[in-house]
């Protein structure tokens, strides 16, 4: 048994030393190799030169000398500034794209449809208002049978009211009457007139030839009885309100817009309300008011909708969910709301170009709506943006420290022009090239550092001096970036 045991002790300590020993050997393989790559490199007579070396694991920190990383026991990777890949897009090639699950759609143009869904609640329309007062002084002999809150008819009876001046006015005009002088008489309906009398009780004395000193109070508008200030045996005075109607033919629908939708609510716009009261049933108006002030607690814009309401089942109180529709008159650019990645201080896209490389573009959003988002700045039609797998090609334009181009000078655009640009100041400067610590080159996602350029012509350095502030502008050659301009914009700090 003890035998046993040694020998499968001595069996694993061999297994052990094996392994250890190919493990061994195969690090200096690849030492051999990388040693080999390295020497076969430094004797390229076409090598490409690099703009600067970076430590994947810390792709944010650049380094102007290839080296050991600082932050982990590796070396510096080189980022070059020329061949076949563009260092400001991040390369899949297309077989991998599609088992990532890459997904992309074109940037469109066109007349831009968006909706809002918010809540409102009815009232009452109080431009549909009906006041009735005393045209003179008189007494209340009959209230009818009204309490407010009551549905009324138009010209529905309120009150009779006993009116003493008319007793004495009607007698002098039905006298006039018989005497047949025709001036006179006019004259005398006039001053009825004037006294208050509606011309339909003149035309019954004329017609009867008695005196009629009574007035009935009417509603002239059907509708909600509001107000009623009558009471039997009450006197009454000239221009008080006796009662107030408000009609009910046409409804207001009271919104709570938020303020970040403010800017596409317009008057005149349509409107589709449903109402939990009436399920299945759509009504259509139109915002009638946009009010000038917004609620201070909830940070809403206040809206006014106009609904008809001929039937009268619309009541105020009820709530109703509100659609307000709009359309854009131009047409405008547009992505899937999907394509979209948001980082809080900015918006990205990720640019879809030729031979699977894709290229993070800075964007400036305007509206969104059913899926969709328009572009303020940034893309053209004719585009394609990533609308599946986009967060993936982000980190991975992150971990090759990819800065996105900005909203303000398209990708396309620097590099028709064959120019980028940035700000910088001058570290050290001669004839023949110029050390810059310069901010980043949005169009070739370089970020910013320090970094030693060649000058094109030795007459840029005119008039420049170390520490000067300056706008550089650079071509890429087949030995790195090439300073082809270079303007003062400051002097020292």
């Amino acid at each position: 048994m003890s035998l046993k045991k040694s020998g499968v002790l001595l069996a694993g300590v061999a297994m052990a030393v094996g392994i250890a020993g190919g493990y061994w050997l195969a690090l200096q393989r690849v030492s051999e190799v990388r040693d080999a790559s390295s020497e076969q490199n430094q004797n390229a007579p076409n090598e490409r030169k690099a703009m600067y070396w970076y430590d994947p694991m810390y792709p944010q920190q650049k380094f102007d000398k290839p080296g050991k990383s600082p932050f982990m026991d590796m070396q510096l990777v080189p980022q070059y500034a020329s061949g076949g890949n563009d260092q400001a897009t991040v390369s899949i090639d297309p077989s991998v794209a599609q088992n990532l699950g890459l997904r992309s759609a074109m940037v469109s143009r066109g007349v831009f449809a968006s909706s809002l869904d918010v809540s409102g609640i009815l009232a009452f329309n109080e431009r549909d208002v009906a006041v009735i007062q005393a045209r003179t002084p008189g007494f209340v002999e009959r209230v009818y049978a009204h309490a407010p809150g009551d549905l009324l008819k138009a010209n529905a009876a309120l009150a009779d009211i006993l009116v003493p001046e008319w007793a004495a006015a009607q007698t002098e005009f039905l006298a006039l009457k018989n005497n047949g002088d025709r001036d006179l008489l006019a004259a005398a309906r006039q001053r009825l007139l004037l006294s208050g009398m509606p011309p339909g009780v003149i035309a019954q004395v004329e017609r009867s030839g008695k005196v009629q000193p009574y007035l009935t109070l009417t509603s002239p508008i059907g509708g909600v009885l509001q107000e009623l200030n009558l009471r039997i045996g009450m006197t009454v005075a000239a221009g008080e309100t006796l009662a107030r109607v408000n009609g009910l033919s046409s409804v207001w629908l009271a919104v709570s817009v938020p303020e970040s939708d403010a800017g596409t609510i317009a008057e005149g716009q349509k409107v589709e309300a449903q109402l939990p009261a009436f399920p299945g049933t759509k009504v259509n108006g139109t915002v009638s008011t946009i009010l000038p002030d917004t609620n201070a607690d909830s940070r809403t814009l206040r809206v006014r909708v106009e609904l008809p309401n001929p039937d009268g089942r619309l009541k105020p109180g009820l709530t109703a969910q509100v659609r307000l529709s709009s359309s854009t008159e131009q047409g405008v650019v547009w992505v899937p709301s999907e394509a979209v990645i948001r980082t809080g201080r900015r918006a990205l896209v990720m640019l879809a170009e030729d031979a699977g490389r894709y290229r993070p573009v800075e964007v400036q959003l305007g509206q969104e709506s059913s899926g969709k988002t328009v572009i303020v700045k940034g893309l053209d039609e004719g585009q394609k943006v990533v609308t599946s797998g986009q967060f993936l090609l982000d980190s991975e334009a992150s971990l090759k420290g990819i800065v996105a181009s900005s909203a303000d000078v398209p990708p396309r655009i620097a590099a028709a022009s064959g120019l980028h640009e940035a700000d910088g100041q001058i570290v050290e400067i001669d004839d023949k090239e110029v050390t810059l610590a310069h901010g980043p080159f949005k169009t070739l996602g370089m970020p910013g550092m320090t970094m030693t350029f060649p000058l094109a012509n030795p007459t840029l350095i005119q008039g420049l001096k170390t520490g000067d502030k300056v706008r550089v502008a650079v071509s890429q050659t087949d030995d790195g970036l090439r300073v082809e301009r270079l303007d003062k914009t400051g002097g020292q700090p």
